[in-house]
């Protein structure tokens, strides 16, 4: 693909094509290497995905209710997607006391082997007190959402970093301004999801369906994705109450299929797969697996989803989905926001919902756009060296203010970054020795006179 212009929106799916180190046994295909010992799963395990893929479970049940009961969130139902594990990883986990669900994703993390491994840190490292070894297989797991423990503290001084998740399936923008907006916007739907209580959850076959959607052209604004249309729990007369769904392998060239239920750790042996079923002409082309995808059983509020646009996904839909946008401005509302934050967030949320409504531009139509608008452009798919010389110019002067670009920012001006603005004193973190040091500069900046008197003073958010 070097030097084409791609019909693709995203570059999720490249970057998982570059670094897929899968093995044709591993990916289900005939031929390949023998079987070797020392690689995991000796090399036949079948995986499923390239080692930088979504992810392929669930691990968080949902908050214990009053009544000590473990709310239903998860289960099985969205969790329908096959999770090749480490068994013997598996059988230690549950055996200290892990969870199933938590054991089941750390086992599935070491189905691969790790891509780096440092001089001086394979015998040399204390796994008693160092996470060398278990960060070598999680930060090569490329998952578009990651699960990371607490690092280990050496001292008391250290600082204290809790249990994290990372979202990792975010496109670098052009600019810091979009940088910093979508990047606040997640944050705040984390507080969403957290404060409000809200469930968020489809299977993940509709997950994976959605990060395939998302890369078609212009998919922002036309495409359409699955997600959840209740939030909260269902009751009786709400639309959507009872629904249930199947696999989104049952239907297979246009053929409604009976499939029965099945889960990761099954053995397909089990299943009736012969040439006499009734719909194994329609079968063509489609794996073992995906012609026994698991079908969930109904319920009211696990299975309550369907497909909106990005539009109605920020903005919402209806009189019963609210939108992502509108619950931010509430949750905003709920922590009495002030007033400089709230314009700074209101900028933001404007901005998100402008790009959702395809009022302006993403940068890949942006790109595109470019590119077909270059002089030297033949409709050929080839990008020359100009194109690419002169893309790479504005991409880098609309980055640091120098160029304006209202079809892609809207009426936001970017301050331009120029080196004579540049700090010039590094940000020094080297720890202070002599208390008295410390002690010193807080009783000079302490003896301060404020510039403001009393009736003047201003309020400082952090």
């Amino acid at each position: 693909m070097k030097g084409r212009l791609a019909d693709t929106d995203c570059r999720w799916g490249i970057i998982s094509e570059c670094v897929d180190d899968r093995r044709p046994a591993e990916r289900g295909r005939k031929g390949g290497p023998e079987p070797d010992p020392e690689v995991a799963g000796k090399g036949y395990r079948r995986l499923y995905k390239s080692r930088y893929d979504s992810i392929s479970t669930y691990i968080y049940q949902g908050a214990s209710s009053e009544d000590g009961q473990m709310n239903n969130r998860i289960l099985n139902m969205y969790n329908d997607i096959p999770v090749p594990i480490d068994e013997e990883k598996y059988r230690q986990l549950r055996e200290a006391g892990i969870d199933p669900l938590l054991s089941q994703h750390i086992a599935h993390i070491f189905v691969r082997d790790p891509l780096v491994v440092f001089d001086g840190a394979v015998e040399e490292v204390d796994d008693e007190t160092q996470t060398e070894h278990f960060e070598s297989i999680q930060s090569t797991n490329w998952q578009s959402v990651r699960w990371k423990p607490p690092p280990p503290r050496t001292g008391p001084n250290d600082p204290h970093i809790g249990w994290r998740t990372e979202f990792r399936s975010m496109e670098i923008q052009l600019t810091d301004f979009e940088n910093a907006a979508f990047t606040t916007f997640i944050t705040l739907i984390t507080r969403v999801i957290l404060t409000f209580d809200l469930n968020l959850y489809i299977p993940l076959s509709r997950v994976d369906a959605n990060m395939q959607r998302a890369h078609g052209r212009n998919a922002a604004v036309n495409g359409k994705f699955f997600f959840r249309r209740h939030m909260a729990p269902l009751e009786k007369g709400d639309d959507g109450f009872n629904e249930q769904y199947t696999s989104m392998f049952s239907t297979v060239n246009g053929k409604k299929s009976t499939l029965p239920t099945v889960f990761s750790g099954d053995d397909l042996s089990a299943f009736n797969l012969t040439s006499t079923d009734s719909d194994v002409s329609s079968w063509e082309g489609v794996s073992e697996k995906r012609r026994v995808a698991p079908n969930a059983s109904g319920g009211a509020e696990e299975n309550s989803y369907e497909e909106m646009t990005m539009s109605e996904i920020m903005t919402g839909k209806g009189d019963y989905f609210p939108g992502l946008i509108p619950l931010v401005y509430a949750y905003l509302d709920h922590i009495q926001c002030d007033s400089v934050t709230m314009d700074r967030m209101t900028k933001y949320l404007d901005f998100i919902e402008k790009r959702a409504t395809g009022q302006l531009q993403t940068p890949a139509t942006w790109v595109r756009n470019f590119i077909r608008n270059h002089e030297e452009y033949k409709f050929d798919s080839i990008v020359t060296d100009s194109i690419a010389y002169d893309l790479m110019i504005a991409c880098k002067e609309i980055g640091e203010g120098k160029r304006g670009a209202p079809e892609l920012l809207g009426d936001v001006v970017i301050k331009p970054i120029l080196a004579s603005d540049a700090y010039e004193k590094k940000l020094d973190s080297t720890r202070v020795v002599s208390n008295d040091h410390i002690r010193s500069l807080l009783q000079r900046y302490a003896a301060r006179k404020t510039k403001f008197d009393e009736t003047s003073a201003v309020e400082f958010h952090i």
